[in-house]
């Protein structure tokens, strides 16, 4: 048998075997839910999206209600998941959706694509388990199954390699049930042809995957770029009122963390010892003070970057000078502001009453 229609044939069998995940999106094949979910997990496991994707339904159960609410509320409720800028595009997606679809999302694959936000595999996501469009989606999932079975060292990040996965997925669809192969593909990447422990064993497209015979399962799929994580260090002062109130600002910058509130704070692009932490408040403009308590490093991974940062409470008040340019925000209204990760993991150590 052709070695596409072994696969096409052993990979159907798999599915229509199994007890698939439980995806609360594809129930109805509402394109709102699936655009939601699609976005959310990005770049996230399946058992952290899940909460999200729940809570944003129950709070923005239609595009509408999702196109006008607050970017703080939003960004709230964002908060912790990271890659920032598609909660902002969720919202300027939804905007759009309602001013020239009239709230009701678009069905084709084009016009799908050209919403902000939304590229190659999210759009042929919601084409096929929406609207059972006939579109291959092509995620790390289906790279990693593809490219073992079919031994191709192609790397994924290159021109040549997204070109032929592409076109392999997309050849290997199943036009009558798109939806399902999709399914198919990253259910199987994800629960059996896993990256670091894929179940060989009982596999059932061992019998053609090259990968398995050349043993070369955790070789492949390959990548050609080699990503430099470049590090920023972050020094946080937290000044506080005499009413227990602390002063935030809100990242505007085209920078990570846009639209999040963080402390005062001065960046270097070296480490400071804890014996050169003084030298700081020169950038202030204010004489010397002492520290009420300095914290260890507290770090954050992020796709490109490593944010390493401590955080300085200072003796003295904020001055009168500065204050103006920070907001003060009191500890009932804390949790309406959202916070990087790495600043609201430190609070929870922490342990103060607002968390």
């Amino acid at each position: 048998m052709d070695i596409d229609l072994y696969f096409s044939k052993q990979l159907r069998q798999w599915f229509e075997q199994r007890e698939g995940r439980y995806l609360p999106w594809k129930e109805g094949q509402d394109p709102y839910k699936i655009w939601l979910a699609e976005i959310i997990m990005q770049q996230t496991r399946l058992e952290q999206g899940l909460p999200y994707y729940e809570r944003f339904i129950a709070a923005y159960p239609s595009i509408k209600e999702l196109a006008e609410t607050e970017e703080q509320k939003l960004m709230k409720l964002w908060q912790g998941l990271g890659y920032y800028a598609r909660a902002r595009n969720l919202q300027a997606t939804a905007k759009r959706i309602v001013a020239e679809y009239a709230g009701i999302f678009p069905d084709n694959y084009k016009a799908i694509l050209d919403l902000k936000g939304v590229g190659e595999y999210t759009a042929a996501a919601i084409a096929s388990f929406a609207y059972d469009l006939p579109y291959a989606v092509v995620d790390g999932n289906v790279y990693r199954v593809l490219s073992r079975y079919f031994g191709q060292a192609l790397p994924i990040d290159s021109s040549a390699g997204k070109k032929w996965f592409k076109a392999k997925a997309q050849a290997l669809l199943w036009e009558d049930d798109p939806a399902n192969y999709n399914q198919a593909m990253m259910d199987f990447g994800a629960l059996h042809c896993r990256p670091k422990n894929p179940s060989c064993g009982d596999c059932p497209l061992a019998k053609n995957c090259q990968a398995k015979a050349n043993k070369q399962q955790l070789e492949l799929p390959k990548k050609g770029k080699k990503l430099k994580i470049k590090k920023r260090y972050f020094y946080y002062f937290i000044w506080s009122s005499p009413s227990g109130a602390y002063y935030l600002r809100k990242r505007q910058e085209k920078d990570i963390w846009q639209g999040l509130y963080e402390f005062p704070m001065i960046e270097l692009d070296k480490p400071l010892k804890t014996s050169e932490l003084k030298s700081l408040w020169a950038h202030w403009e204010l004489e010397e003070q002492d520290w009420a308590l300095i914290s260890g490093q507290e770090q954050q991974q992020l796709s490109h970057q490593k944010i390493i940062a401590r955080f300085l409470w200072p003796k003295q008040p904020l001055p009168q000078a500065l204050a103006a340019d920070w907001e003060l925000v009191d500890a009932q209204n804390w949790p309406n502001y959202p916070l990087p990760r790495l600043i609201a993991q430190y609070w929870e150590k922490k342990q103060l009453a607002f968390f």
